[in-house]
């Protein structure tokens, strides 16, 4: 049963690994993509930080899916190493997504202002 329980858990794991290496491609075409529209349309104004902002966003996403993927390998019958290296593994990715969320916010919050003065240009 215990081998049952590991054979699956391993499957959905390694699904989930999966679907995180193909968040992570769609998200460079798309900023292949979308670098290229703003070299070749300049009437479309894409900003770098805006293509930045939705790269790390799906990085984000990522790194969650992988972190949920080294839990769900280690949850059956872990060794004490294996518990070791997904410590490890957590602290590093967390820290990871913790300093992009942050970056984004902060560039979140820059746009937002850069909003608000244009309208308030606009109004006076």
């Amino acid at each position: 049963m215990e081998e049952i329980a590991k054979n699956i858990t391993l499957a959905v794991s390694h699904s989930v690994e999966i679907l995180a290496a193909i968040i992570i491609g769609i998200a460079v075409l798309q900023v292949m993509l979308n670098y290229g529209k703003s070299f070749t349309n300049h009437n479309q104004t894409i900003s770098k930080e805006a293509i930045r902002v939705q790269f790390g966003s799906s990085v984000a996403v990522a790194l969650e899916l992988m972190l949920g993927a080294d839990v769900l390998a280690t949850a059956v019958a872990p060794s004490w190493n294996d518990i070791g290296k997904l410590a490890a593994i957590a602290i590093i990715r967390t820290a990871l997504n913790y300093f992009l969320e942050r970056e984004l916010r902060h560039i979140n919050k820059e746009k937002e202002g850069t909003i608000l003065e244009g309208e308030n240009r606009r109004r006076a």
